[in-house]
């Protein structure tokens, strides 16, 4: 054999097995690839069903029904706008006559008590009133206040008359709660919030009246 068909055979070997290697380096890079297109696959499929799970899990907490919530015919509720004080049945009141001034209910916390009859046209609007006593405590009252800072459709004030420490009300729809912490008041709020029941959600909880204005200060 000459030097030059010697040097051919070695050339077309070495293509040979330089082919193999890439063959074999394919096989890998997709398999490889395969791998990691399963894995996230699965990543994905286990991610959308925990994310299901938890949006089912809402839903139902917002279905149940809420613990020791009292309820009253909402629409039997009267909706006249007094400028005299009405008596309401009551404390506080989840609706009736009220004057034609609502309070301020986007997020605001009052820290003196804010006359009925604006708050009840607050609620006829869709607002979850928050309401406590001397008896509630101060974390919770700060716990809960800070929740209706970041809650459009929210007010909060002191109603010292209350029977319970903390009261959570809505047009039609009232709870005593135990705390801020109390899973109540997430789903009172969730189901209340601009609810159903309410006869005019989505109406103004702005342009009304401040703290300021119905204590004279």
């Amino acid at each position: 054999m000459s030097v030059n068909t010697s040097r051919k055979a070695r050339i077309e070997e070495l293509r040979r097995a330089q082919k193999a290697r890439d063959r074999r380096n394919r096989i890998v890079a997709f398999g490889v690839g395969g791998a990691v297109l399963a894995g996230l696959a699965g990543f994905g499929a286990h991610v959308f069903s925990a994310e299901s799970d938890k949006k089912a899990a809402r839903v139902a907490e917002a279905k149940a029904p809420i613990k020791d919530e009292q309820a009253w015919d909402a629409k039997k509720l009267g909706r006249n706008h007094v400028a005299k004080d009405v008596g309401y049945p009551m404390t506080p009141p989840v609706g009736g006559d009220h004057h034609q001034a609502w309070m301020n209910c986007q997020g605001d916390v009052y820290d003196k008590p804010v006359p009925n009859k604006h708050a009840v046209h607050s609620l006829e609007h869709g607002a979850v009133w928050v309401t406590y006593n001397d008896r509630a405590a101060k974390a919770d009252v700060a716990g809960l206040a800070a929740k209706v800072r970041k809650t459009q459709y929210s007010l909060m004030s002191p109603v010292r008359e209350q029977s319970g420490a903390i009261m959570l009300s809505a047009w039609g729809k009232q709870v005593t709660v135990d705390g801020a912490d109390d899973p109540r008041v997430n789903q009172f709020f969730t189901r209340y919030v601009m609810g159903p029941q309410t006869p005019e959600p989505g109406a103004a909880c702005s342009n009304g009246l401040t703290g300021d204005a119905v204590t004279g200060r």
